[in-house]
C-alpha cells in the first residue's frame, strides 16, 4: 500500500467518540482477526477499524483496505456493510438491494448498474428513491412519476423525456407543476394557463410565445398580468396601460418605451 496517500495514524481524533464496537463493548487488539493489518499499519485502533461503533473509522479502513470490502457485506452492523458497499465488487451489491437498513439501500442505489437500479423505484424509504430518481436512465423513470412524495416527483420531472411530460401536469404538488411547466413546451404547456396556483401560470407566461400571451392577460391574479406586461407586443402592451393594478399599468408602459427603443435602433 502506498503509506504517502494515508491518513496520519494516530491513538485519537479529537472530538471523536471512544473506540467501542457497534454493541458497546471495549475493542482490543490482542485477539482480532486483522492482527495481520495492525502490524502493516493498515489499521489503527481508534482510527482505522472496521469493528469500530464509528462511521469515520469504519470509512478509513475501508479506504485503507479497499480489497477487503467483499468480506463485511454480511456484517450485522449497517454501517458496515453500508461503507463496504462503497468498494465491493459492483456484482455483489445485488445481495444488498433489499437490505433492512436503508442506509444500506441508500448506498447501493448510487452503484448499480441501471437494469439493477431499476428495481429499487418502489424501495420504502424516500431517500433511496430519490438516489434512484437521479441516476435511473429518463427512459425509464416514467413509473414514477406517481411516487407519494412529491420530491421524487419532482425530480422525475425534472428529467422525464417530454413526450412523457404532459402526465404530470395535474400533480397535486405546485413545486412538481413548477418543474413541468418550466420544461413542457407548446402546445402541452398551455394545459396549465389556468393552474390553480399563480407562480406556475407566471412560469407559463415566461415561457409562451409571445403571440399567445394575450389570452393571459385577463388572469385574475395582478402578477401574472405584470409577467404578461413584460413580454407583451405593442398591441397587447397597450391594452394592459388601463390595468386595474398600477405595477401592471407601470410595466406596460416600460414595455412600450422599451419597444419604441429598439424599433428606433434596430
Amino acid at each position: 500500500m502506498n503509506t504517502a496517500t494515508r491518513e496520519p495514524a494516530t491513538t485519537w481524533v479529537p472530538n471523536e467518540p471512544p473506540s467501542v464496537d457497534w454493541l458497546g463493548r471495549s475493542l482490543e487488539c490482542g485477539s482480532c482477526v486483522n492482527q495481520g493489518l495492525l502490524t502493516e499499519g493498515k489499521c489503527q485502533l481508534a482510527f482505522s477499524c472496521v469493528f469500530d461503533r464509528y462511521a469515520k473509522r469504519i470509512d478509513r479502513f475501508f479506504r485503507w483496505n479497499p480489497g477487503l470490502a467483499n468480506d463485511y457485506l454480511e456484517h450485522p452492523y449497517f454501517e458496515v456493510r453500508a461503507v463496504a458497499s462503497r468498494s465491493a465488487d459492483v456484482f455483489r451489491l445485488v445481495g444488498l438491494m433489499h437490505d433492512p437498513d436503508e442506509t444500506v439501500r441508500l448506498h447501493v442505489a448510487l452503484r448499480l448498474p441501471q437494469r439493477l437500479l431499476a428495481e429499487l423505484r418502489n424501495d420504502p424509504d424516500r431517500e433511496v428513491r430519490i438516489r434512484v430518481a437521479q441516476r435511473l436512465d429518463a427512459s425509464m423513470l416514467v413509473e414514477m412519476a406517481g411516487d407519494p412524495d412529491y420530491f421524487v416527483r419532482k425530480l422525475v420531472a425534472q428529467r422525464l423525456p417530454l413526450p412523457l411530460l404532459p402526465r404530470m401536469a395535474t400533480d397535486p404538488d405546485q413545486e412538481v407543476r413548477l418543474a413541468v411547466a418550466s420544461r413542457l413546451q407548446v402546445p402541452a404547456l398551455l394545459a396549465l394557463r389556468n393552474d390553480r396556483e399563480v407562480a406556475v401560470r407566471r412560469v407559463v407566461v415566461d415561457r409562451l410565445p409571445i403571440g399567445l400571451l394575450a389570452d393571459m392577460a385577463d388572469d385574475p391574479a395582478w402578477e401574472v398580468r405584470w409577467e404578461v406586461a413584460q413580454r407583451a407586443d405593442p398591441s397587447l402592451a397597450r391594452r394592459l396601460l388601463h390595468d386595474d393594478e398600477a405595477e401592471v399599468c407601470e410595466a406596460a408602459r416600460l414595455r412600450l418605451t422599451t419597444l419604441d427603443s429598439e424599433a428606433r435602433h434596430g
